[in-house]
C-alpha cells in the first residue's frame, strides 16, 4: 500500500467520525509495532494539508522489560521531527513478577493505558490516537461475544471524562494486510514485542479463528465490520 492510499483511508475515517478538530494536540500511542508506526506516518503526512490544523507528539510506554531497545524508534521519530516521550513504568514486574497473572493482557492493557493517559495529559494533549485497524474492531467484537456474551467493540472515538482526553482510532478502515503492505514498502523500523505471552493470548486465538472462518467464507470479516457499523453500537453511528 502506498502512502496516498493510506491517507485516503485515514482521512475518510477522520472525516466520517469527526476525529480531529482545529487546535488539537494529539499524542500517538506508540508500541513500536506496525500499526502504531503506520498511524504515526499517516498523521504526520496528513497534518501538512488537512483543513483542521493540529499537532502531534509520540508517546511510548516502557513496560520495564529488560531486553527492549528503543534506539531505532527514537531515530525514526527524530527523522520525522516528531517529539517522542518515553513513559517509564514497572508494569512487567507487577504483572508477571508480583501478581503472576494467568491472563495478564487485561491488567497490562489497563495499566499501560492509565500510564499513557496521564503522561499525555501532562504533555498538554487533548487527544490520544491508537493504531487499531479494521481487523482489531472485528476481533474485539468476537472476543466480547465469546468471552462476555455481548455484542460490543471499541468505538472510533471515545471521550474519557475522568481524564478529559479523547481517544481516536484513525485506522479503522484499514485491514491488517494493508498495514503490513505499507510497513514492508516503507521498511518501517519495527520493535520486537518483548512480552513473554506474545502470540499465546485470547486475541491470537480469536484472530486465528477468524482467519479460518474467512478462508472458508471469503469476505466474512468485511461483512462483520459492516454489521458493526450498522448495528447501532455506541459511538458507531455517523455524526450528522
Amino acid at each position: 500500500m502506498k502512502l496516498q492510499q493510506l491517507l485516503s483511508y485515514t482521512r475518510k475515517a477522520i472525516d466520517d467520525y469527526h476525529l480531529i478538530e482545529s487546535g488539537d494536540k494529539i499524542a500517538v500511542g506508540l508500541s513500536g509495532g506496525k500499526d502504531s508506526l503506520t498511524l504515526l506516518c499517516s498523521l504526520n503526512a496528513l497534518k501538512r494539508f488537512y483543513p483542521h490544523s493540529f499537532t502531534i507528539v509520540a508517546a511510548f510506554c516502557d513496560l520495564g522489560f529488560q531486553n527492549i531497545n528503543t534506539r531505532q524508534m527514537e531515530q525514526f521519530c527524530s527523522q520525522l521531527q516528531i517529539p517522542l516521550h518515553i513513559v517509564k513504568t514497572e508494569i512487567s514486574e507487577i504483572v508477571f513478577g508480583i501478581r503472576k497473572e494467568d491472563n495478564p493482557c487485561s491488567l497490562c492493557a489497563k495499566m499501560r493505558k492509565g500510564a499513557l493517559n496521564q503522561a499525555v495529559k501532562d504533555l498538554g494533549c487533548n487527544k490520544i490516537a491508537y493504531g487499531h485497524h479494521k481487523d482489531d474492531v472485528v476481533e474485539t467484537m468476537m472476543m466480547s461475544l465469546i468471552y462476555e456474551g455481548r455484542f460490543h467493540t471499541f468505538a472510533p472515538k471515545t471521550y474519557l471524562d475522568r481524564m478529559d482526553i479523547t481517544v481516536i482510532r484513525p485506522l479503522i478502515y484499514l485491514s491488517e494486510a494493508d498495514i503490513i503492505g505499507f510497513c514492508n514498502k516503507e521498511k518501517l523500523p519495527l520493535l520486537k514485542n518483548p512480552c513473554p505471552v506474545d502470540g499465546a493470548t485470547r486475541r491470537e486465538y480469536v484472530k486465528t479463528l477468524l482467519q479460518q472462518i474467512n478462508t472458508e467464507n471469503p469476505g466474512v470479516k468485511n461483512r462483520m465490520f459492516t454489521a458493526i457499523r450498522n448495528g447501532n453500537l455506541r459511538g458507531w453511528n455517523l455524526p450528522v
